[in-house]
């Protein structure tokens, strides 16, 4: 990957530190997975799976502590 997508973990906003949590997440499965139509039949697999859909968003979870940190937002 050449391309520079992620210049900082600051945000302006707890709200646009959360949605780049969820950037991250994707790009992390974008990045593990790099097939398109692969990544389309496994979500047909995940998005009716509520025990998949949690796990998605505790990984989104630790990627906004990751960004909360960077930001200072826990003092």
């Amino acid at each position: 990957m050449t391309d520079l997508w992620l210049p900082s973990l600051k945000t302006d906003t707890p709200q646009a530190g959360f949605e780049l949590a969820v950037k991250l997440s994707r790009m992390g499965v974008k990045l593990t997975q790099p097939s398109d139509q692969v990544r389309s039949q496994l979500r047909a697999a995940y998005e009716q799976d509520s025990a998949q859909l949690i796990t998605a968003s505790h990984v989104i979870a630790v990627h906004f502590q990751t960004v909360a940190a960077a930001n200072n937002w826990w003092r």
